[in-house]
């Protein structure tokens, strides 16, 4: 897995509460109050490079209204409109377009910065926006082959416990914490189940499957997982095309005698599943439709469809 070392590309520039300011100026102070309580709010965004040579954001309206709602959620006051940070996003890459020809990753965040202390404390927001170059999230050889997945010990925390339509920083070490338990177990990704057993998502993707007689399915909105972009955007590639999907719960062994399994996420993009728990998924290799989601949905993103065309934002 790719990550932000010093041998990744990366802005020269990042985007700082308003301000464009050199890449090793984006610090932030120790009593930052996120850093101790985890408060705080982010997207992860791609931007590529279409098939006509230009660069183009995917469903960056889509994702900045999605941070807005989770400050919102967390009461987490913004000072800057969607509007300011779509403009923002479409600035730092436009600024630096040779380094990123090929294509970027965006990370906005937002979150309560330094002043006073302790758990009722409300200080100013702080949002800022980084962009690097940040490849498959679980490997190109996962995207071609398919990853090994593990049913987690831990558990996604109950809708009560969690405000599940946020993407919220502080949650993610639920899902840290997975991943690590997985990776160390010889696994590439973790799935974690919900309070009830059925299955709720990975630890940063959303889980379809397709059962032995063709149909899709994905864990509902109900469920305690995130509302995510690619989810979105696949579950309406996949209806627009005559398939039928179902927004259903589901037990981990349904995923054991699946036909096929795949991952969906900004970072991972379509990632297929060729065996969780050991126990091989289908034929152990990607699928007749995880491959025509994921051929499909790279078409849409490098501008190759013209259906389409209104999810990208060019730069």
């Amino acid at each position: 897995m790719s990550s932000t070392s010093a041998s990744v590309l990366k802005a020269d520039k990042i985007w700082l509460d308003g301000k464009f300011i050199g890449w090793n100026e984006g610090n932030v102070h120790l009593m930052t109050h996120a850093l101790h309580y985890g408060l705080g709010v982010f997207e992860g965004i791609r931007a590529y490079k279409t098939a006509d040579g230009r660069l183009a954001v995917f469903r960056l309206e889509e994702h900045i209204q999605r941070l807005m709602d989770s400050a919102h959620i967390l009461l987490l006051k913004m000072p800057w409109t969607k509007d300011q940070l779509v403009q923002a996003c479409v600035e730092l890459l436009a600024q630096q377009r040779d380094t990123f020809a090929g294509g970027a990753y965006l990370r906005p965040i937002a979150f309560m910065g330094d002043g006073a202390m302790g758990l009722g404390a409300v200080n100013p927001t702080r949002v800022g926006i980084t962009a690097w170059d940040w490849g498959a999230y679980l490997g190109d050889k996962g995207l071609k082959d398919g990853i090994r997945a593990k049913v987690s010990s831990y558990t996604r925390m109950h809708v009560n416990v969690n405000m599940v339509r946020g993407k919220i920083s502080g949650q993610y070490v639920n899902s840290i914490l997975a991943k690590r338990e997985a990776v160390l177990a010889g696994y590439d990704e973790a799935i974690l189940l919900d309070t009830s057993g059925y299955v709720a998502e990975a630890s940063g993707e959303n889980i379809f499957l397709v059962n032995k007689k063709g149909i899709i399915k994905t864990p509902p909105l109900s469920s305690p997982i995130l509302d995510g972009i690619t989810r979105s955007t696949v579950v309406e590639l996949l209806r627009d095309s005559g398939r039928e999907v179902q927004e259903v719960t589901f037990t981990r062994d349904a995923m054991y005698i699946a036909q096929e399994m795949f991952f969906t996420g900004t970072a991972a993009e379509i990632t297929p599943v060729r065996e969780v728990d050991n126990r091989q998924v289908g034929s152990g290799q990607p699928g007749e439709i995880s491959r025509w989601v994921q051929e499909k949905y790279f078409r849409v993103v490098r501008g190759q469809e013209e259906k389409y065309a209104h999810w990208l934002t060019y730069v």
